[in-house]
């Protein structure tokens, strides 16, 4: 459950990394960087779906702070 956590996490983060790379690039001439902005609020909804269903279905716990 960590690692596809993880994998997400990247994921998200290099797709932001890639809009901003396109956003200089281009200087908004293109939707490159529209579409990697759309898939990492895609990637982080998914994520957030993915995480709430784990937790319904009791493959992760909460552990609470103390």
């Amino acid at each position: 459950m960590k690692i596809i956590v993880a994998i997400a996490f990247i994921l998200i983060i290099s797709s932001m990394a890639s809009a901003l790379f396109f956003m200089m690039r281009d200087k908004g001439k293109s939707n490159r960087t529209v579409r990697a902005l759309t898939l990492r609020v895609a990637l982080s909804v998914s994520l957030f779906i993915f995480l709430l269903v784990a937790y319904k279905l009791g493959y992760i716990h909460p552990t609470g702070l103390r």
